[in-house]
């Protein structure tokens, strides 16, 4: 076991971050991003902050006039990334602040959807819930653009719900992981309509038997935890990066096998793959984070992350599938 434990680590492919905060003009930090490859290249969905925000010197949130966009990134080969145009920006009549996007390609009804999903954030004078948005993405002339009128929240109402990824299972059906409360639960659904449009009946008898849809717990001495990257399809199931925040407030990477025909938990790594090592890794905005939000399955064996790191840069990372699912059988 101790020889196996470095390569259940995973690889940083550089010293420092793939999208640095400042990188656009406008934006402070930029972190967070999700990922999906498409059309021979790597595509980023980063959350951008816009510079004027500032650190909050009384009680409530952490920050004040902290509002974020969610900004396009493209690389050939996953390490050098070029700024390709905002997607979405936050608007008082529409999503007040985009936080945390996560792209996934979901299969229904016969046909393939590229979906996002992301934390809506409501205005703090409303006093509303934060809760899962999900808006349609198309792909024309070398460029991905927001269908506007697909957006919808999806989730229970009057909750707040956060961390969301959508998947499909081998029938089909899709999944919707997300985090209402302290845990993480699943949820699944026909068809994607049933997805954004579900019968009446459908949240309240979730939220009545919530216990049964948990997938995952903190684990003992940790606070927090939430989905990472949409499910990776591989030979031995899924494989769900997922983070957790421990008793000190450093957020680390884990991951967990899933079986494709529920979607339920087979086994859990008990030691991240990333914790907070390098120096924009443990200084920034919100300090000792690594956040997991993009994967993708490369054709050499390994699998490709993208990160954020310290709520102030996008960090890459790749680990070794077959010795993942080893550790995990």
């Amino acid at each position: 076991m101790a020889d196996l434990m470095p390569q259940l680590c995973a690889d940083r492919i550089a010293a420092t971050p793939i999208v640095a905060a400042g990188a656009v003009l406008g934006y402070g930090a930029i972190f967070n991003a999700g990922l999906i490859r498409h059309d021979g290249a790597f595509h980023l969905f980063a959350r951008g902050a816009r510079q004027g925000y500032r650190r909050n010197p009384g009680p409530g949130p952490r920050f004040v006039d902290y509002r974020c966009d969610i900004l396009m990134f493209r690389s050939s080969d996953g390490a050098v990334y070029d700024f390709a145009g905002v997607l979405a920006e936050a608007s008082p009549d529409g999503v007040w602040s985009y936080e945390d996007p996560r792209v996934q390609l979901i299969r229904s009804g016969g046909a393939e959807h590229l979906l996002m999903t992301y934390t809506d954030l409501p205005p703090p004078e409303a006093h509303q819930p934060w809760r899962v948005g999900c808006q349609r993405l198309r792909y024309r002339e070398g460029s991905f653009e927001l269908n506007a009128d697909s957006r919808r929240v999806i989730g229970p109402p009057d909750v707040p719900d956060k961390d969301a990824v959508l998947f499909n299972l081998a029938d089909e059906r899709v999944g919707l992981i997300h985090r209402a409360f302290s845990d993480v639960q699943l949820a699944v659904f026909d068809s994607l309509d049933e997805l954004v449009d579900p019968p009446e009946s459908y949240w309240p008898d979730h939220l009545t038997d919530i216990e049964s849809h948990v997938i995952l717990r903190p684990s003992p001495g940790a606070t927090s935890i939430g989905a990472g990257a949409p499910p990776v399809d591989t030979p031995g199931g899924l494989l769900l990066f997922f983070h957790e925040r421990d008793g000190g407030g450093v957020y680390t990477s884990k991951v967990a096998l899933m079986d494709r025909s529920t979607g339920r938990v087979i086994a859990v790594l008990p030691d991240p793959i990333l914790v907070p090592e390098l120096e924009w890794e443990v200084e920034g905005d919100v300090p000792n984070v690594v956040f997991v939000q993009g994967a993708h399955r490369l054709l050499d064996g390994t699998i490709y992350l993208t990160y954020g790191a310290a709520d102030r840069a996008v960090g890459a990372a790749v680990i070794d599938e077959a010795v993942l699912l080893a550790a995990l059988g």
